[in-house]
């Protein structure tokens, strides 16, 4: 038989005391009541407290900016598959001005078939990639001029290529696919899935966050480099063959045959260019005099062609200048901003790199071109390189052995690569997140909510099928 429950409990025990959060129920102006210490505390001498300085956060190293290469380097493929590398140099004579000097310094075959993209990477130029209709993207070691290994990840030719950051190279194909490697050991990061056919180019927002790309399914996709995945997409209704973002990210350019689309980042179309012969390459580049871009435009017309393009909509673009020289059609162009040697006019200028399928290398001084062009300004060449009729194709500048020096000395210092020498690279412990702020928010599908002319990826599509790590061959 169960005993009654009073039989059962013991004495009642003293309630415990509640705990006061002084934090939560101060009153503005009280004293925050402070703990009794066990020991005896020691008094703290004024003087030395005074004397003692807080310390200062040291600014990160990526705040600091970069300094201009006094040097650079040119590398151009040919359809004979050929690499050409020539050192680039500039001297100043309070005679004679500014000069400008480009010498071989390497030459030979790169690949079994011919060299259709190569690019450096940025703040140094220690890393080249070329890419071949052979399907391997090589990497070579600009500054040990040696090759690294190739990178057999595409089953099409390579279209494109690109360095977002000192620590990644991004590739395009024929196979549709566009492939994220990473420096460091050269592993697929991500093998973005989604056009249907052929890449024909691809390009990285300033801000490094997001990527647009066209193709012969006659569509613009955007992909999210953060996730390594699409994240949208719009019909053309035409064959995009290249895009290119603005300096500052606010506009990009879509080029088919011999027209040219410029967009804000909401997807509107700002202007369209109908050049008068087939385009080949396209690019912006800041102005060295006033404020703002001028879109560069080579052609079949054996020029290159600099509009100035105004984000006015009531403003069409025109020509206010051709760089000239050339006897065939232009296939590339690249610029790279290098500072001039003490006593030269102004401190810095950005130089005008272009290949032509005459198979000569031309270099522009782009400070010729004034603020305001009142006329059709003709510009020369200011340094020429012949290789002697090989059919050039593709084209790429990098910081000389000074500024890659100059890049080290302000970046992280991190172990050292295979051959036991201090790379400099940026993350190679970590995957980095690229691109500082304020990534662009496009037609909405990046944090904004207008729809425009996009077209959200289905979430099966944007889970590309490569979002794993995959070893380097």
């Amino acid at each position: 038989m169960p005993k009654p429950a009073a039989a059962t409990r013991g004495p009642e025990r003293p309630a415990k005391k509640p705990r006061v959060d002084f934090s939560a129920s101060r009153v503005k102006g009280s004293p925050v009541p402070q703990k009794k210490s066990k020991g005896k505390e020691k008094e703290k001498d004024p003087e030395k407290t005074a004397a003692v300085p807080r310390k200062r956060k040291k600014p990160a190293p990526e705040d600091a900016p970069t300094p201009l290469p006094r040097s650079f380097k040119v590398i151009a493929g040919s359809y004979e598959k050929l690499l050409y590398g020539l050192d680039g140099s500039v001297s100043y004579d309070a005679d004679s001005g500014l000069s400008f000097d480009l010498k071989p310094v390497f030459i030979f075959p790169a690949h079994v078939s011919c060299i259709k993209a190569v690019a450096a990477s940025p703040h140094g130029g220690k890393w080249l990639a070329t890419g071949s209709a052979d399907e391997i993207v090589k990497v070579w070691d600009l500054r040990r001029r040696k090759e690294i290994g190739g990178l057999m990840h595409h089953e099409g030719s390579i279209t494109h290529l690109l360095f977002p950051s000192r620590s990644h190279l991004l590739s395009a194909s024929e196979d549709g696919t566009l492939c994220l490697f990473r420096a460091r050991d050269w592993a697929v990061l991500r093998a973005l899935r989604g056009h249907k056919g052929r890449v024909n180019a691809v390009a990285v927002h300033p801000s490094g966050k997001v990527a647009l790309s066209v193709g012969k399914d006659r569509t613009l996709r955007m992909w999210d480099l953060m996730r390594g995945k699409g994240c949208a997409s719009t019909k053309l209704g035409k064959e995009a063959e290249l895009v290119r973002w603005s300096s500052d990210g606010a506009l990009f350019a879509v080029q088919a045959a011999s027209t040219i689309d410029i967009y804000t980042t909401d997807m509107n179309l700002l202007h369209t260019i109908t050049h008068p012969s087939r385009l080949h390459d396209i690019k912006f580049v800041r102005r060295v005099n006033g404020a703002g871009d001028v879109l560069l435009a080579a052609a079949e017309d054996a020029k290159l062609s600099v509009y100035a393009v105004s984000p006015d909509p009531a403003t069409p673009p025109r020509v206010v200048a051709e760089m000239t020289g050339h006897t065939n059609r232009v296939k590339a162009v690249q610029t790279l901003p290098i500072a001039l040697p003490a006593g030269a006019p102004r401190p810095a200028t950005t130089v005008v790199c272009t290949a032509s399928s005459d198979g000569r290398i031309h270099l522009y001084d782009l400070a010729a071109l004034p603020e305001v062009a009142v006329e059709l300004l003709e510009m020369a060449p200011v340094a020429v390189y012949d290789s002697k009729g090989t059919r050039l194709t593709c084209v790429t500048l990098a910081d000389g052995d000074d500024g890659g020096a100059a890049a080290l000395a302000v970046g992280k210092r991190k172990r050292g690569d295979e051959g036991g020498e201090d790379d400099g690279d940026e993350d190679e412990d970590e995957d980095e997140e690229w691109g500082g702020v304020g990534a662009p928010e496009i037609g909405g599908s990046v944090g904004g909510e207008d729809d425009s002319a996009w077209e959200d990826e289905d979430e099966d599509e944007a889970e590309e099928e490569g979002e794993g790590e995959v070893e380097s061959d």
